[in-house]
């Protein structure tokens, strides 16, 4: 899974590129329509759905651990299906819909962190990642009635945090990648 995971942090860096701009994005315009927010949450979703089941199917390749990958997959797709193909959703739905996703993928972050502790430096990164995921989801169910102003600067904060993370993550990754190909000490002893 260690090899996997780091020749594939391109997919971590896309993910969380893309997520610093639709944050970006909603931070700079809050009053940015229910309509779009719902377009712009839905385009994350997707996106962030496709390049986990693309990372389950190269994981299942290499015969290692892909069922949480594919099922963190399904769950952004499927939201972004709902937000993308319902886009009259009110914006009470939607806070749910945006909340039950950053929850799902918020402790699958945590899992495979730590999971992957064993196995890889730079693990914190993604469980910070989850962690921002998992507040974001609590917050907003919290506090659903907050408005679509303040459901765009929360999503753009989380947005910009989470990708942030992930750049990190993906980047530390990829300067460990000579590491892993040569078998030097990034990799811990397995307990």
């Amino acid at each position: 899974m260690t090899l996997v995971l780091a020749s594939s942090w391109w997919s971590l860096v896309i993910r969380g590129l893309v997520a610093i701009m639709v944050g970006a994005l909603t931070v700079f315009w809050p009053t940015i329509t229910v309509e779009a927010l719902v377009l712009l949450f839905g385009a994350y979703a997707l996106i962030d759905g496709i390049v986990n089941i693309a990372g389950a199917w190269r994981a299942s390749r290499t015969h290692e651990r892909w069922g949480a990958l594919l099922f963190e997959g399904l769950v952004g797709v499927a939201a972004a299906v709902v937000t993308i193909f319902w886009p009259a959703i009110t914006a009470i739905a939607l806070v749910y819909v945006v909340a039950a996703w950053a929850l799902v993928t918020g402790v699958f972050a945590v899992m495979a962190a730590v999971r992957l502790r064993r196995y890889i430096a730079g693990e914190l990164l993604l469980a910070l990642a989850g962690i921002t995921s998992i507040l974001f989801g609590m917050l907003l169910i919290i506090a659903p009635l907050a408005g679509a102003v303040a459901l765009a600067l929360w999503f753009g904060v989380y947005a910009v945090i989470s990708g942030t993370l992930l750049v990190a993550l993906g980047l530390r990754l990829r300067s460990r990648v000579r590491t892993l190909t040569t078998g030097d000490s990034m990799l811990a002893t397995p307990h």
